[in-house]
């Protein structure tokens, strides 16, 4: 998860104040230490670490303040403060044309993510293409376009010319018949006076509506210094940062982006093209402290479910034909949105019982799924149909089982999830949709979390 040590940290501080009967100078001593280390482990500056842990600090031990009233203005000003050091949200809103110039030095992730970008925004109705003009990374332009072409999005490249503007002039009149365009530009190990003058040329040529920095959060504090650089030379509007699932640096590169006030406008999650999040500091802090990402998630579904596979589980629905081919395409749908560890940390109400359950135990959920896939596609269509028949006739489970190569207690186990899946889709509906509220969304966590077996 990301910034896995911190969350943990900050869910055990809220519980603390939370259990606590009055807060005493030991009990926001060990609060207060505990998140100094956690903070700079998680590479955010030492200087402002000490700065917010200071003020926090101060109100635990102020004796103005008491009882339950002192502890909510703890718990408020930790999230306060700790929303300060993550910066504003910044909303990318798409007009008429569209162009994002993408920047940044050499391994940031820029062609990768350029592809995440592609499938985010297409999936939402935007006519989507790509520009290769990094022309001195040996082969950018080729992987450019095997990204594109799994999405089935166009790729403009010359692999020969060495001239960005060439390339551009060359296709700017199939580039105009779509209304997001990405730039793929050249990097450098550092930020050169030529790297510079290429982009500063670039822009004056393609007239960006966005010039976004991409960098990589394995990077931490440095990325203030890359982030103040490139704002200066090129004017950025925006900052991706990539690689934010596998490095614990991730609060330095946040915080530094947040300090020169370049707002970060997406984070990198993962290889995968649905794992690209918009950042909301908010939303962000909330799952840090094992409350949940409803936006996210909701994010998430949308990026890997199609709009008319939506549709026709909701049609179903509503005639009251939930079989399992419907739901073999929900697990198809879970399967792309990532590991369960991810999902959980997401979920509202789940997002603490989430440290409860051991790797091992989420390994083996994604392991039945399996297992239920292959045991779904060795049933006739008239168990698929109507499942409840397999709990009558158990000499079915037995066929089933030996023809997928499943157990019986995995068929057992598969009927029992399609049943709660389905007493949930049509006991809310607005899930089918992707309208769920947060107050639903923690009153369904709380109904089937208890019935989730790992």
């Amino acid at each position: 998860m990301v910034l896995e040590k911190l969350s943990s940290v900050l869910k055990k501080a809220t519980d603390k104040v939370a259990n606590a009967i009055f807060l005493d100078k030991n009990l926001v001593d060990s609060i207060v230490k505990d998140l100094q280390r956690a903070l700079i482990e998680a590479d955010v500056n030492v200087q402002l670490v000490l700065e917010i842990t200071k003020k926090i600090k101060k109100v635990g031990l102020d004796e103005r303040i008491k009882g339950l009233e002192k502890k909510e203005h703890f718990i408020k000003l930790l999230h306060d403060e700790l929303i300060s050091i993550l910066g504003k949200k910044k909303e990318i809103k798409l007009k008429k044309n569209n162009i994002f110039l993408m920047v940044g030095l050499y391994g940031s992730g820029k062609t990768t993510t350029i592809s995440k970008l592609a499938a985010y925004y297409a999936k939402r109705g935007s006519n989507v293409c790509a520009v290769g003009l990094d022309v001195h990374r040996p082969a950018a332009p080729e992987q450019l376009k095997q990204l594109c072409d799994k999405l089935k999005i166009p790729a403009f490249i010359d692999p020969k010319e060495k001239d960005p503007k060439k390339i551009w002039k060359k296709h700017e009149k199939e580039i105009k018949k779509h209304n997001l365009v990405l730039i793929d530009t050249a990097g450098r190990d550092s930020l050169d006076k030529y790297l510079i003058k290429e982009i500063k040329d670039i822009a004056k040529l393609t007239k960006p509506t966005e010039t976004i920095l991409v960098i990589p959060a394995d990077i931490g504090q440095t990325a203030k210094k890359q982030a103040e650089t490139f704002k200066k030379a090129v004017s950025i509007t925006g900052v991706i940062i990539t690689r934010m699932d596998s490095t614990a640096k991730g609060g330095g590169a946040l915080t530094a982006c947040a300090e020169v006030k370049a707002p970060v406008v997406f984070i990198g999650t993962g290889e995968k093209p649905s794992d690209l999040e918009t950042f909301n500091p908010e939303s962000f802090l909330s799952r840090l402290l094992g409350m949940g990402d409803l936006p996210a998630l909701m994010e998430k579904i949308r990026s890997v479910v199609d709009e008319k596979q939506i549709a026709k589980t909701q049609k179903a629905l509503e005639e009251g034909k939930f079989t399992l081919r419907e739901f073999e395409a929900q697990l198809e749908s879970m399967s792309s949105l990532g590991s369960f560890d991810k999902l959980l940390s997401l979920i509202p109400g789940l997002g603490k019982a989430k440290e409860k359950i051991s790797e091992k135990d989420l390994k083996t959920q994604q392991k039945k799924v399996k297992h239920w896939k292959a045991a779904i596609k060795s049933m006739t269509e008239e168990e698929i149909e109507n499942p409840e028949i397999l709990e009558k006739e158990t000499s079915r489970i037995q066929r089933i089982s030996k023809g997928s190569g499943t157990s019986t207690s995995d068929i057992r186990a598969l009927i029992k999830q399609y049943k709660m899946i389905k007493e949930l889709i049509k006991s809310q509906s607005k899930l089918a949709s992707g309208k769920l509220d947060q107050k639903t969304m923690m009153k369904l966590a709380k109904k089937f979390g208890k019935k989730m077996k790992f």
